[in-house]
């Protein structure tokens, strides 16, 4: 699987792999960023964790998945589908990306797999089905 997710902050605020390595380093997790694409306001996209090493974000399927975050997913404190149309543009080729090198995997959303989830604060399987 690939799975999309939101980094849970606030629309606007722009943070990198860096930080979420950081956030997740003080958590406790050995390997840091439990991502392995990280993808900023600006569209640059980011590498976290290698693919090759199992991921860290999403409870079960974690052995079996690559993640793929964008920043942001919060308006005023609310959940909301804050992506840029920069980070549109670079979550799509990305996406695209990995379904060619991977291509039984499907793509979904954190929201999918983990039902009481609202990120990545929007349909991610509907939007991303036909790649």
């Amino acid at each position: 699987m690939i799975v999309v997710h939101c980094s849970d902050t606030e629309d606007g605020k722009n943070y990198t792999e860096k930080d979420i390595d950081r956030w997740h380093r003080a958590q406790g997790w050995a390997y840091g960023c439990g991502y392995h694409y990280v993808v900023q306001i600006d569209g640059t996209v980011e590498r976290g964790r290698p693919e090759d090493l199992k991921g860290a974000h999403v409870k079960d399927h974690n052995l079996h998945s690559i993640g793929v975050c964008y920043i942001g997913g919060k308006r005023d404190g609310v959940y909301a589908d804050t992506r840029t149309e920069a980070q549109k543009q670079s979550m799509l080729a990305l996406l695209k990306d990995l379904k060619r090198r991977f291509p039984n995997a499907i793509i979904v959303g954190h929201n999918t797999l983990n039902k009481n989830k609202a990120c990545p604060c929007f349909d991610a399987y509907q939007e991303y089905k036909n790649i």
